[in-house]
């Protein structure tokens, strides 16, 4: 599993920062986590295979999140797409898309399915793996994502296999898909005698725009990687309030208290440039060290952790 950084401003974009956007890719499933603008222009340069994007995941309205959607509907009627495109986001996603749609005069040629969410939920399910929806504290509203992976089963003992009489072949394949097999002498060998303990599957989080709740923490706990809101520093703490955001500390402090992995700030205010982040990462370390800074096409590896 990977994370692009498409994008990671917050509310204009900077010709060295375009707005929010995170591509997940997760056997060979594209998820999009908000559309800001300048989504396209990373992808391309990422030479990104944006045809499969099976799924869009909107946090909320605010033109910063939503501005490049039009255009990822327009690009992939250029290709021919049978797959429904999944959009999901809060109230006023649907009427967003369906307006740009007739103003535009969009011609799009696959289904486009839109689901608002109104509670938090299970959004999108598939193998091995779901995304839920959580609620977010904005100024509208606003839901944060996780992708979350089922355990894996544990591995497989060839050795102990053939101890147990079973011959390798289809029968070794009945034993990882969790079921039972009668082995050369008759013994019923079951797949608890064979694999080891499940193992942990992944966990993919995606917090923004929101001021800072101690729910969120509960949300994204045991992220391998959480995405989060750093959006001013210390000084900007009661402009942050104000305006419902968070500053790079409250972020860490998110990061601490769930017990992520690892963590990578996002959403920057225009009024830091890429010199002036390191005062965000300073700060967000003296809370949670192994903090970190996102930057237009940033790429973050997701690895099994057992």
């Amino acid at each position: 599993m990977e994370a692009f950084v498409l994008g990671c401003g917050g509310m204009m974009p900077l010709p060295y920062r375009h707005l929010t956007s995170v591509l997940l890719r997760r056997d060979g499933d594209l998820f999009l986590f908000d559309c800001g603008e300048g989504t396209q222009v990373s992808l391309k340069r990422l030479n990104l295979k944006w045809k499969k994007i099976d799924a869009i995941f909107i946090s909320h309205t605010h033109a910063d999140h939503v501005t490049g959607l039009p255009g990822i509907m327009m690009l992939s009627s250029q290709v021919d797409r049978t797959e429904p495109l999944y959009i999901y986001g809060p109230p006023k996603i649907a009427e967003y898309v369906e307006s740009s749609r007739k103003v535009l005069d969009m011609y799009i040629n696959y289904p486009v399915i839109v689901k608002e969410i109104t509670a938090p939920c299970v959004v999108h399910e598939g193998d091995g793996f779901y995304i839920r929806a959580f609620p977010l504290q904005h100024t509208k509203t606003c839901v944060g994502y996780t992708l979350e992976e089922l355990d894996r089963p544990g591995e497989f003992n060839p050795e102990k296999a053939t101890e147990l009489g079973v011959p390798r072949g289809p029968l070794w394949g009945k034993l990882q898909k969790g079921e039972s097999v009668a082995s050369e002498n008759g013994t019923i060998v079951t797949p608890e005698d064979i694999m080891g303990k499940p193992r942990s599957g992944r966990k993919f989080s995606f917090v923004t725009d929101t001021q800072y709740i101690p729910t969120i923490a509960k949300e994204v706990r045991g992220s391998n990687l959480l995405i989060c809101e750093g959006m001013f520093a210390d000084d900007c703490a009661e402009q942050a309030k104000e305006k419902k955001h968070m500053t790079s500390r409250q972020a860490a402090t998110i990061a601490r208290d769930s017990d992520s992995m690892r963590m990578a700030m996002i959403h920057y205010s225009p009024r830091y440039t890429d010199r002036d982040l390191d005062l965000l990462l300073r700060q967000a370390r003296e809370v949670y060290p192994r903090a970190e800074l996102t930057k237009d096409r940033m790429i973050f590896d997701i690895p099994y952790i057992d």
